[in-house]
């Protein structure tokens, strides 16, 4: 069974108690730039910290013509209540004959440690399993960021193993942590909290 691009040219909005992850719009770019300056936010990503406004309305522009042709993509994170996009969640690729892909996330550091980041990962998963039926989710962080760990564990993935110097990020060599999850790992995940 093929996924269907169009699904990525028209990206689904999803919500969780406090976040809405949507497509992303040109009039994102303020909110966007204001945490993507942010050198702690881009520690461990595989972007530099943007120095303009400019190179954030470049991003978006990117990611607009990622949804133009169907390739997977990212969806931004706002919070709801705020009306404030404050992060970014999307599939890095996608092996459809495997029925695998990888995520990938960032989060302004003003909301760190308040939950959002599972919230997202948890919508992001279903999303995966429930709509593109996807076989297995995978995410990698750097062993110096072990919050990220926290976030992918606390969604049901599991860590397969470390991956030495696997990345070239920020003038270094980077160790990573690999995760993943499996449906069947899903599906047991969500018959024990009664959503199947």
């Amino acid at each position: 069974m093929l996924i269907e691009s169009d699904i990525f040219a028209r990206l689904p909005v999803l919500t969780t108690p406090t976040l809405t992850l949507r497509a992303a719009r040109m009039n994102d770019a303020r909110d966007m730039y204001e945490y993507s300056r942010d050198p702690l936010v881009a520690r461990h990503v595989l972007w530099e910290a943007h120095t303009s406004i400019w190179q954030t309305r470049g991003y978006l522009r990117y990611l607009l013509r990622q949804y133009r042709a169907g390739q997977p993509g990212t969806f931004v994170i706002e919070h709801t209540q705020e009306k404030k996009v404050i992060g970014t969640i999307g599939l890095m690729w996608i092996l459809q004959e495997n029925r695998s892909a990888e995520i990938g996330y960032s989060l302004s550091r003003q909301y760190w440690n308040r939950g959002l980041m599972s919230e997202a990962v948890a919508a992001i998963l279903a999303f995966c399993f429930d709509t593109l039926r996807l076989n297995r989710v995978e995410a990698q962080h750097e062993l110096d960021n072990p919050a990220s760990g926290a976030v992918m564990r606390h969604a049901g993935m599991r860590q397969e193993g470390v991956l030495r110097q696997r990345v070239y990020n920020k003038g270094r060599y980077v160790d990573v942590a690999l995760y993943a999850i499996l449906r069947d790992d899903y599906e047991a995940l969500r018959r024990k909290e009664g959503k199947l």
